[in-house]
């Protein structure tokens, strides 16, 4: 009888979906970690501790296919159960990843890098502000296809009172600092206006705030916030434009595509996304 050698190397034989070693190395998972990982997921969207049959149900299994994955992970310190109630709530370990993960995070790099294609998909100008100590300054610009002829450069102050930028920061920084802010660029008061003050709230209520010839003739604006992981304002990123190509309206394409991106690097930054989103 004639014996076929066995290969030297098992490893490297190619699999029987034609893929070599490399490529089935970077596309195969595993399936457990995937399923057991919906328990994780469910945690973290709703932000609280469950009961094993209510946090079973959010990650559509059944409680006992959950209760192993569940026993596992507090070994490992993903999850812990509460002695008292019995409910599940992250453990220890995923703290401390979620912790080391916003330290290695940097919120402006993550703008900057979504400003290109956010420049693209919106057909306008768009630009990245962080809070300066006194008034927002401009960190980065990105032209869109139809160049605005204004000063807007980097390190350049956006106005607290008539750009889109400035009145995210006018509605979500500390009132005595906006007041300070608005006072400096000759706007004492303006927090007492009742038309402003109504236009804070409404992007408070939006999350966009948007400027229609205000500073220039003919250039408006939109504007929304980015917040990390303790809610904090980080920087705003703003999309500029000739009026008429602008779409205003806070349930506009241009509108919901601007919250869009801002609230994937909140999440990034590990903020929540809210219900109502």
């Amino acid at each position: 009888m004639v014996r076929t050698p066995a290969p030297k190397n098992p490893a490297a034989v190619s699999d029987t979906t034609g893929h070599d070693e490399g490529e089935t190395r970077t596309s195969r998972g595993i399936q457990s970690v995937e399923v057991g990982g919906q328990l994780l997921k469910a945690l973290a969207h709703t932000g609280r501790r469950m009961a094993l049959k209510d946090l079973a149900r959010e990650a559509e299994m059944t409680p006992a296919k959950a209760h192993p994955y569940l026993v596992s992970f507090g070994k490992l310190g993903l999850i812990e159960q509460d002695p008292a109630s019995g409910h599940y709530g992250l453990g220890p370990l995923a703290m401390q990843l979620g912790l080391i993960s916003l330290q290695q995070v940097d919120p402006v790099r993550l703008a900057i890098a979504a400003l290109p294609g956010l420049a693209h998909k919106l057909g306008c100008t768009v630009s990245a502000a962080v809070w300066g100590g006194q008034s927002p300054i401009i960190i980065r610009v990105e032209e869109g296809p139809t160049p605005i002829h204004i000063s807007m450069r980097h390190g350049s102050a956006a106005s607290m009172r008539h750009t889109a930028t400035g009145k995210v920061f006018a509605a979500l920084r500390p009132a005595e600092e906006v007041a300070q802010a608005l006072a400096r660029e000759g706007h004492a008061g303006a927090l007492d206006e009742s038309g402003f003050a109504a236009e804070l709230q409404a992007v408070r209520q939006s999350g966009i705030s948007r400027v229609q010839d205000e500073l220039h003739l003919g250039i408006s604006g939109l504007a929304a916030p980015v917040f990390d992981g303790f809610g904090r304002l980080t920087l705003v990123i703003a999309a500029i434009g000739p009026t008429a190509s602008m779409q205003l309206g806070p349930a506009s394409p241009q509108a919901l595509t601007l919250r869009q991106a801002t609230q994937e690097i909140s999440e990034r930054l590990g903020a929540r996304r809210l219900e109502s989103d």
